[in-house]
């Protein structure tokens, strides 16, 4: 750009002459150009379409703006990054507060963008659309995930901060309520910086409590909250960290953010929202006083209802037993007839009913043994005797009673049957029926021949 009536060579610094031409060296045609852009563009406001959006590892945010006929290189370094809420994406119109610069060893010119925010709607607003969309599609809102508020918590955690006026209201009206609910405080920031970290973490704490402490000493439900606010006091209960904290708690969680027209994304993903946190302490848990009116009505419906219920069937209970001291007599009838039915198979089948009748058995084969052995005994006696006297008939001394004598040689003792073989001196013994005679030989006649 030359203005009317500028010279050259002061506007662009010296040059050579050659030749009546001017002769500029790369270098100062670029630092020229940067003088005049860095000057003119200090401090604009550009409108734009992202593009090519790419983010660095160091933190930066490197990407164009473009219309319908131009495109512009930009960037966000990091310092400026940390301060933006809404996520960026390729198609995203935006408006950016910065200055031009221009980068010498390329030849190329950039935006260095300090504000943004998206066009038509503020960067909290958008910021909050997109995490609040990322969170339902993931199902952080979703009523099968709510949990049931305990109706009596002998234990609440509260956090919140000390030095709000939330924890006053709080524990008025649970002190109004409730004097001896057990109330733990976990002390958090609730807006700044650090705030989401706190909060989240307090929940976890409380979480981490319950995992080791013994049953009647753990938390109940949890009141997550503060007083009211701007949009921007009250971005902490819309941060993600705080949001997935909630969501994973095992401790049901109460939100209590803000007046009823404040609603954060806190609020959507708690098991229940109260509209402050004075509201908050009367869900928690009812009054006492309340609690013993509805009792002693209850006591009393109970006792009614028993005297009623005690009366009207009082007629039928009779009935009933009746019939059962009657069930109970034909039922014990019948199974008596039963077990006498089973107890007399049992003596049938009893070992000692068949010993018994083995020894019955046993008895009567002895008998019949020993009448045998009898029977065998006098036919054996008889033949016996039959023998005998046969025998005796053929005893030699049945003979000798006949008048006959049986000789003996007393040297041998041998029966002598032939006189030839005695002779005189040999002494003999004659057996006569009764009585024995012993003699000398004094003279042997051998079939009428005389031996001497």
């Amino acid at each position: 750009m030359v203005k009317k009536g500028v010279d050259q060579s002061d506007l662009f610094g010296t040059a050579s002459a050659e030749d009546g031409r001017y002769i500029y060296t790369v270098s100062d045609i670029t630092r020229d150009i940067q003088g005049i852009l860095e000057n003119t563009f200090a401090a604009v406001w550009v409108e734009g379409e992202i593009s090519n959006y790419r983010p660095s590892a160091s933190g930066h945010y490197y990407f164009s703006l473009k219309d319908e006929s131009a495109l512009l290189a930009a960037v966000i370094f990091k310092g400026a990054s940390r301060n933006i809420k809404f996520n960026f994406e390729d198609g995203l119109k935006v408006i950016c507060f910065g200055n031009v610069e221009v980068y010498p060893p390329h030849g190329k010119y950039q935006l260095i963008v300090e504000k943004i925010e998206p066009k038509g709607i503020g960067s909290l607003q958008l910021a909050l659309e997109q995490l609040k969309t990322k969170l339902d599609k993931e199902g952080l809102f979703a009523q099968e995930h709510k949990r049931l508020i305990p109706h009596l918590p002998s234990r609440v955690g509260i956090v919140t901060s000390l030095q709000g006026a939330a924890i006053k209201d709080i524990l008025k009206v649970l002190d109004r309520r409730f004097k001896d609910l057990h109330i733990i405080i976990n002390s958090v920031k609730v807006q700044g910086e650090g705030a989401r970290e706190e909060i989240a973490q307090a929940i976890e704490d409380f979480n981490f409590w319950n995992e080791s402490a013994a049953p009647d000493e753990r938390v109940d439900v949890l009141i997550v909250g503060r007083g009211g606010g701007s949009v921007e006091d009250l971005w902490a209960f819309n941060e993600e960290i705080v949001c997935r904290a909630i969501y994973n708690s095992k401790i049901p969680v109460i939100s209590a953010v803000g007046h009823e027209r404040d609603v954060t994304l806190s609020d959507l993903v708690a098991d229940l929202r109260a509209a402050t946190p004075s509201v908050a302490a009367e869900i928690v848990i009812p009054k006492k006083e309340d609690l013993r009116v509805r009792v002693e009505e209850l006591t009393d419906d109970l006792r009614r209802s028993l005297f009623e219920i005690a009366a009207g069937y009082s007629e039928t209970v009779e009935d009933l037993s009746h019939r059962l001291r009657v069930g109970l007599d034909h039922a014990v009838a019948l199974e008596s007839g039963k077990l006498a039915m089973v107890a007399k198979k049992l003596l049938l089948l009893s070992p000692l009913a068949l010993v018994q009748r083995y020894e019955d058995k046993i008895s009567q084969a002895a008998r019949a043994i020993i009448v045998r052995m009898e029977h065998v005994y006098t036919l054996r006696c008889a033949q016996f005797a039959k023998q005998i006297e046969k025998l005796t008939g053929l005893s030699p001394l049945n003979i000798l009673a006949r008048g006959y004598s049986i000789t003996f040689l007393r040297q041998t003792n041998g029966i002598m049957k032939d006189a030839g073989l005695l002779k005189p001196g040999d002494v003999i013994e004659s057996r006569l029926h009764k009585g024995t005679v012993v003699s000398t030989v004094t003279e042997v006649s051998c079939d009428g021949r005389d031996k001497v």
